[in-house]
């Protein structure tokens, strides 16, 4: 299963590498400027840093994991964000 956001920020780099780097002690992680990919015990999240925004995708077994990972995401970035506020996170999951 997958989820989907496009988070406006005008931090979206930053936020990517902060995210990226501060895993990277506890699980498999690469990133760059533009993009990265966390391997997360019960999933991996991608992230894509654009012009205003964080691109995310998440991908879990099943729709609980899914969504206790949406949440442990939103939640370290929004940490990182707390000078621009809470995020706005508006997470899409396509069809199967």
């Amino acid at each position: 299963m997958q989820s989907l956001a496009s988070v406006p920020t005008a931090h979206a780099a930053r936020y990517l590498t902060q995210l990226c780097k501060h895993w990277s002690h506890r699980f498999t992680v690469a990133f760059d400027d533009a993009s990265g990919r966390i391997d997360l015990p019960a999933g991996v999240c991608h992230l894509t840093a654009g012009p205003g925004v964080l691109g995310l995708v998440i991908e879990a077994a099943d729709a609980r994991t899914l969504e206790r990972l949406e949440g442990v995401v939103a939640e370290h970035l929004n940490r990182f964000a707390f000078r621009e506020g809470p995020l706005p996170f508006a997470w899409i999951r396509p069809a199967a």
